[in-house]
């Protein structure tokens, strides 16, 4: 693991709003726990160590690396000051040791382009208010100040598909919906669903539950737009959310080098999903715009990827990493798993069935080998260890995690918290190598 710490997406991917979803690290824990499991935190793979290095130790390297880079943004005016790709944003509000301390909340009028849960979760933050957060939250002081200091009163999100193709999960509608001081609106045209899109949408179950919640939802935000700005509790509202679907952004316009708008095009959907345009647009007046449209996988360097570098190239799917990025020969010994599988799909529980297939290819392969699948030259298990103390590398191991966890735990009782995390990597690893 690159960095000082374990569990990568649950810690530095979630929301700090999602604390639930962030309890999977005390199942990964039990995991660890197992004597039969090293790990290696704070070891950067084709930095420290190489895959020559973990092939002549190991029979099989597996890569659970994630995808943690923005796609770009094809718009005109993307490289506009203002315009943050969600990646930045998500490493700031949770703390990443590598991310940035400060983030830049001056504007008032915001835009947010995407469709998926990070969308919402981008959004949902930009709107949430601070003290809400560090009471439920682990989030950093850091954050907790900036996001206190947040300016934003109207946020825009734009969605290129329609109601029926929504790709966010019900949990993250249902957050959007009870967002304290914040008033949703709802383009009521958005919902104007012609019969074949409701009977294909009805066909898959958990497309027709979330037509059905997005509906009602509907009913609510125009509830709030009757009683006047209030939010979903009736109590004043100060914060304007609008949710737009059928919304594709074309252009970011500036003016000295800064946002000023966005330009989105009206689109149409059609049963099948596919996305026509109109030529109707509109300018929104916005002084930032966030886009989350997608990650690109982590590097691993003497990998090859996909032809779209969406993931590491495997074979059908299947885990088994190949030579080419259309697919070609298996490389023996290699797998790949979760977003380093498949691109950046799925939500966290979507990587466990993806874990239990892949590990099951695995040991088939390793069943047919020599010797009952013990290939590695050097099996000696404490090899790597003498190799990283060569390099002058001091990994992290579990009982160094514990540490660190537990001066975070002693930190948030102070203030009545779960949790308070510590975001810099030399206290860190002052923590763990006390």
């Amino acid at each position: 693991e690159k960095l000082p710490v374990p569990f990568g997406l649950v810690r530095y991917g979630v929301a700090p709003a999602h604390p639930s979803i962030k309890f999977i690290a005390s199942a990964l824990e039990k995991t660890l726990d197992n004597p039969n499991i090293h790990l290696y935190c704070d070891v950067e793979f084709g930095k420290d160590v190489t895959l020559d290095d973990l092939l002549a130790r190991y029979d099989a390297v597996l890569f659970a690396t994630g995808a943690v880079k923005d796609k770009p943004l094809n718009l005109p005016g993307a490289d506009l000051e203002g315009v943050y790709g969600a990646a930045k944003f998500v490493e700031w509000y949770d703390g990443y040791p590598t991310g940035a301390r400060e983030w830049p909340l001056t504007a008032e009028n915001v835009a947010v382009i995407g469709g998926g849960n990070v969308a919402m979760d981008v959004a949902r933050e930009l709107m949430r208010n601070a003290d809400d957060l560090k009471a439920k939250t682990d989030i950093p002081d850091n954050v907790y100040e900036g996001i206190g200091q947040n300016k934003a009163k109207v946020l825009h999100l734009f969605i290129r598909r329609g109601v029926a193709q929504a790709k966010f999960s019900v949990q993250e509608l249902r957050e959007m919906e009870k967002l304290p001081g914040v008033q949703l609106i709802i383009n009521e045209d958005d919902f104007d669903l012609d019969d074949e899109t409701i009977e294909v949408a009805g066909k898959d179950k958990l497309t027709r539950q979330m037509v059905e919640e997005l509906f009602a939802v509907r009913e609510m935000a125009e509830d709030m737009e009757d009683d006047g700005d209030v939010d979903f509790e009736g109590n004043p509202a100060d914060r304007k959310y609008y949710v737009h679907f059928n919304s594709a952004p074309t252009e970011i316009l500036g003016e000295d080098g800064k946002v000023k708008a966005i330009r989105v095009e009206r689109t149409e959907t059609g049963a099948d999903g596919k996305m026509h345009r109109t030529g109707e647009f509109t300018d929104y007046p916005v002084e930032a715009v966030y886009h989350a449209i997608g990650y690109k996988p982590a590097e691993a360097p003497g990998i090859t990827y996909d032809e779209h570098g969406a993931h590491l190239a495997n074979a059908n799917g299947d885990g088994r990493i190949t030579t080419e990025a259309d697919g070609g020969k298996v490389r023996d010994r290699l797998y790949a798993t979760g977003w380093a599988k498949r691109g950046p799909v799925g939500l966290i529980g979507s990587t466990k069935s993806d874990a239990l297939a892949i590990v099951t290819n695995m040991l088939e392969d390793l069943a047919k080998a020599a010797e009952g699948g013990r290939v590695a030259a050097d099996r000696d298990p404490e090899s790597i260890d003498r190799l990283l103390a060569e390099r002058g590398i001091r990994p992290i191991d579990f009982a160094g995690w514990k540490k660190v966890d537990a001066f975070e735990r002693a930190e948030g009782a102070k203030e009545g918290r779960e949790h308070k995390k510590v975001i810099e990597p030399d206290q860190m690893r002052e923590l763990a190598h006390a």
